[in-house]
Formats: structure tokens, C-alpha cells, sequence
């Protein structure tokens, strides 16, 4: 029975634009715990004993956080479901500090897409264009791995699957839509019945844990690593990067700077403008840029 109000919740809340790959996978260990001790409605003490049995605060305070929305959703129909509270685990800020790849370590990463084997395959080829692509475009994970063959388009790529339901069309830069059809022209000889555009190993489409997985493989085979007990460079950083170094492009004024923003938000596929900030991290050539327009600033009496 939870199995099944968990399976309707997600499909609801997924309607509405929602990813929840990550609660989807604590309801489902949840029930399953549930289940094994005969509960066929959310204890509030039950939920509380598992979410607490989580190895960190914050896994703790997400677990909690998570499955309380959930029966709040299956108590309006059914009131013996118990919500439990909040309070129980405080939460915990996550604020991950962003890892921005230099363009030398961009590079180093394509380039190490031979550890995985196999020179010259549809494995390797995968992978590289794969990567290539969220460096020239900035899209997220989720839009990538959504791409089918027919999303390739004369003007870009038509992201369609995007967050919160929005389609838009993303341009390639000649030298990506370079790379991407010479993928393109391996990946149709397969002959797969798949519409999708990357395919793993088994010949099924690209997931994100996988593709997270394969990424941090070739982050380490790169040479790009933190010291254990660090934050790892993860694969959504690169598009952190992307937004970076779009905006070490910025041309100068703040008329123009504004109107930069506002393309890189539109191309980003985010709502508003604040978002894209989000996704801003200080680098020394932005810091370098900032000192000496600061410099010309005060040369000129402070006047812009």
C-alpha cells in the first residue's frame, strides 16, 4: 500500500516539473522499512527512528524533511497516516563551494576519457562528446542525458524535458556541432531502436548516477582531485564553469552587463535572473576584472 501512495506522490509532484531522484530513493527505502516491521500507514516514531539511523546531520534532516512532505500528502486522504515534525532534526544549510575547471583542466578531462578503455570505441567516443558538450553549453545533466537524436536541430539543440517544463533552443558553436556529428554519424550506425542520443554501456540511456559514476573516474584519472574529506569536483560544476566563464566574457558597461546576464540566464534555462547568480564563483581573472574597473572608477573621480 505505501509502495503505491509513493509511486502516485512522485508522479504528481513530477507533473509539476519536480526531478526527485533523490527523494524517490529515500521513500523507497523508507516503505521498505516500514513494511518489514507490518506498517501499512507513516509512524511518525517509525520515521523518525529511520531518519535518525542516517550517518550525518543533514542526511538525517533530509531524510525527515522528506518523508513528513510525503505524508502530508497521504494524510489529506487518509488521516491515519502520522506527519511527524521538522523539528526532530534541524536542518543542516547545504552550501557546496562550486569547483570552476580552468580550460586547462577542461581539456585534461576530454583527454582522459581514454582511461576508460577500449581506444576509438562508442564507449570512449560516448563519454568524450558527452563531456565536450556540457563544456561548450552549459546544460544540465538531466537536459543532456534527456536528448534524443531528433532534439538535434539546424539552429541548436531543442531542449525540451527542461526544469519546471520549459522548452528552449540551445545554439551550438561551430566546432560542438562539429563534434557532435561526428558522433552522430557512429551512434545511427548502431542501428538501436533507442531514440535516445547517449546510450551507456548496455545500450539502454544515460543515467545520472552512471554518468555521474564514469565522470569522477575520469576526474581522477585527470589528475583533478581534492584531498579525501573534501568536496569532490562534481559534474554539475562544469556547468558553474560554463556560467563563469561567460561572464569573464562580458563585455564592459552596465548596460551591456545587464543585458548579458539576461541572455545568460535565457540561454541557462533559469527563471530568473537570481538563479543565474547562484551559479557565479570568483575567479582571479573576475576578481582582476573588478579591481581595475574599481581602479578606472576612482581615477575618474568615482565616476562611471
Amino acid at each position: 500500500m505505501l509502495k503505491d501512495l509513493v509511486t502516485e506522490y512522485l508522479d504528481t509532484r513530477r507533473a509539476l516539473g519536480f526531478e526527485l531522484y533523490e527523494p524517490e530513493r529515500t521513500l523507497h527505502a523508507f516503505v521498505a522499512h516500514a513494511t518489514a516491521r507490518g506498517e501499512s500507514h507513516v509512524r511518525a516514531s517509525t520515521a523518525i527512528d529511520w531518519a535518525g539511523s542516517a550517518n550525518t546531520a543533514g542526511q538525517r534532516s533530509r531524510r525527515l524533511h522528506t518523508i513528513a512532505l510525503f505524508a502530508r500528502y497521504v494524510r489529506a486522504e487518509d488521516p491515519r497516516h502520522e506527519v511527524p515534525s521538522n523539528r526532530v532534526f534541524p536542518r543542516v544549510p547545504r552550501q557546496l563551494m562550486p569547483y570552476i575547471y580552468s580550460p586547462e583542466e577542461s581539456r585534461r578531462i576530454v583527454e582522459a576519457v581514454g582511461t576508460l578503455g577500449m581506444p576509438g570505441s562508442m564507449r570512449e567516443l560516448t563519454a568524450q562528446t558527452a563531456i565536450a558538450l556540457l563544456f561548450a553549453t552549459g546544460l544540465r545533466i538531466s537536459e543532456l542525458l534527456a536528448l534524443d537524436i531528433d532534439d538535434i536541430k539546424p539552429e541548436g539543440l531543442l531542449i525540451r524535458r527542461t526544469k519546471f517544463n520549459k522548452t528552449r533552443l540551445v545554439p551550438l558553436h561551430e566546432t560542438a556541432r562539429a563534434g557532435l556529428d561526428r558522433y552522430l554519424e557512429r551512434r545511427r550506425a548502431l542501428g538501436r531502436a533507442t531514440k535516445a542520443l547517449f546510450l551507456n554501456w548496455h545500450g539502454n540511456r544515460f543515467g545520472q548516477r552512471g554518468f555521474g559514476i564514469v565522470f569522477r573516474r575520469i576526474c581522477r584519472a585527470a589528475g583533478i582531485e581534492r584531498p579525501a574529506g573534501e568536496q569532490q569536483p562534481r559534474v554539475h560544476d562544469v556547468r558553474h564553469t560554463f556560467a563563469v566563464r561567460a561572464l569573464e566574457a562580458c563585455p564592459e558597461g552596465r548596460e551591456r552587463v545587464a543585458q548579458h546576464m539576461l541572455a545568460l540566464t535565457t540561454y541557462l534555462g533559469h527563471e530568473h535572473v537570481t538563479d543565474t547568480y547562484w551559479y557565479l564563483q570568483a575567479t582571479p581573472r573576475l576578481m582582476r576584472d573588478i579591481a581595475d574597473r574599481v581602479r578606472d572608477a576612482l581615477g575618474n573621480g568615482g565616476a562611471r
